[in-house]
Order: C-alpha cells, then structure tokens, then sequence
C-alpha cells in the first residue's frame, strides 16, 4: 500500500490531516516573478498556519501553439525553483516531460508532477518513481481526461513497484465532448480507495481546450475547490499569478494572487468542519 499520510518536507497531507495547498504561477516566466509570488505564499503559510507547496514550471512542454511561451528551460528554471526553495523554506514542486529530467529535477523538488497527458507513460513513472525515491522524494500523478479513476490504481502499483509509495494523485476533469472538461466527485474517493492521498486540481479543472490557445473561467474555480473540499479531498492545487491577464501561459485559468487568501480562509474552514479538528 502506498504511504498515507505523505510527508511533505515540514508538511504532511492525507486522511484526518489539514489540506495541502500546491500554488504558483503556471510557469517560470522571470526570476524576479517567480519570487514575489513565492514570497507571499511564505507569508501566507506562516499568517494562516496553512501547508503551501511552491509550484511552476521550467517548461511548459504541452503547450497548444508551437508559438507560445514555454518557459526558461531545466537548468535555469531549476536554479529559480531552487532559489525559492532556499529562501522561502518552501516545499518545491513542478512538472516533467522526459526521463530525462528526473533526476535533476529531483534533486531541488520536494514533489515530481507527472503530468495528466503522460500519466500512462511507464518510462517516465519508472524515472520519476526511482528519481524520487533516491532523492527522499514524492511523486504527484495527474489523473488524465480521457481515463476512469479506477485505472489509476495501476499508476500507483508502478509508482511502488519502481520504488517509492509516496504517491499523490490529483483529479482535473475529465473530457465530456469537444471543448468541455467536466469533474465528477466520486473520483476523490475512489482514488483515496487505492491509499493515496489525493489532490483537487481547481485551476486547470476550468479550462476550456481549443483554439490556438486555452481558455478558461477562473470565476469558477472557488466553486469547484469548495466542492471538491468537502467531497474529502486531502489537497487543493492553484495557479496563481498577480495580474492573470497578462501571464504568459493559462492566465484565463489563474486565480489572481490578491484573491487567493480569501479562498484558502474557505477551504481551511470547510476542511475543519469535515475532520473535525
């Protein structure tokens, strides 16, 4: 069985234990952005008593347009999310895309995100899976749109049998037609049935695919991180970004910095009054 609860760095999540929150920009588009934005959620965690985990990615490898922003690339963006790291004694996390990146990216993450596209991909879960475990890490496993929750058991089997039971997974939708993703609740317990802890993916779960670029209904995603908050939920995962129409990549998905205190004041509550704590 896989770890439950997961330790975080100074964090825990899973069952009977305050929520998660993974939050950052989608993705590294300055040092000088990245740290403002870790800065206040170092604040926020101390302030508010919550577990915040930093997020953004060094490239945003699955991007619509071949035009589009990707992001400042492993090597510098490993320097950045290490920087964060160290200066705000923050958790890390972000994506990979390749074997490749595993295990350097494992060596400053806390969390390795395998994202919801190549969550069937075994040479990546094995590298992330071994990559991890070396490195006292945590595998994070995004649930794909296109796949029932209950195969994602089979995520976790090979996450363990590569080495390391320290497994998240996240739900964010599930494709309903051309152009809609859709989130059914009864994923969160049916993946908690495998003992994983699971996170609710609250930005990327309002995105609207298609065009040359996604859009998305950022006015939508405090009602889906209620919902999913008290359907049990161990985690909620933001994008979060000072002037979201103006970010580089899924500003129409992003929770604007300035608002995402007052939403985490509702989920810590929600929670509360679940657990009973």
């Amino acid at each position: 069985m896989p770890n439950n609860p997961v330790e975080v760095g100074q964090w825990k999540c899973g069952r009977g234990l305050p929520l998660l929150l993974i939050a950052g920009p989608c993705v590294i588009e300055s040092e000088e952005l990245v740290l403002q934005v870790a800065y206040r959620l170092a604040e926020l965690a101390q302030t508010k008593n919550v577990q915040i985990v930093f997020k953004s990615s060094f490239d945003k490898a699955n991007r619509t347009s071949g035009d589009s922003f990707r992001g400042p690339g492993l090597t510098r963006g490993l320097e950045i999310l290490q920087k964060v790291r160290e200066t705000t004694g923050l958790p890390v996390t972000t994506d990979v895309h390749e074997p490749s990146q595993a295990e350097p990216a494992a060596k400053v993450c806390k969390i390795l995100q395998i994202p919801a596209f190549l969550a069937r991909q075994t040479d990546l879960v094995e590298a992330v899976a071994e990559a991890t475990a070396r490195n006292g890490g945590i595998i994070t496993v995004k649930k794909p749109q296109f796949i029932a929750p209950e195969d994602m058991v089979h995520v976790v089997k090979k996450c363990e049998a590569f080495g390391n039971p320290n497994v998240l997974l996240t739900e964010r939708g599930t494709m309903f037609g051309y152009g809609r993703l859709v989130n059914d609740f009864r994923c969160i317990p049916v993946m908690q049935s495998f003992g994983s802890p699971v996170i609710f993916d609250a930005t990327h779960s309002v995105q609207l695919p298609g065009g040359a670029t996604t859009g998305g209904r950022r006015d939508l995603v405090p009602f889906l991180a209620r919902a999913a908050v008290a359907c049990g939920c161990d985690g909620v995962f933001f994008e979060t970004h000072p002037d979201p129409d103006r970010a580089l990549s899924d500003g129409p998905n992003m929770v604007p910095l300035a608002e995402l205190p007052q939403l985490i004041d509702q989920l810590t509550q929600l929670r509360t009054m679940i657990q009973g704590f």
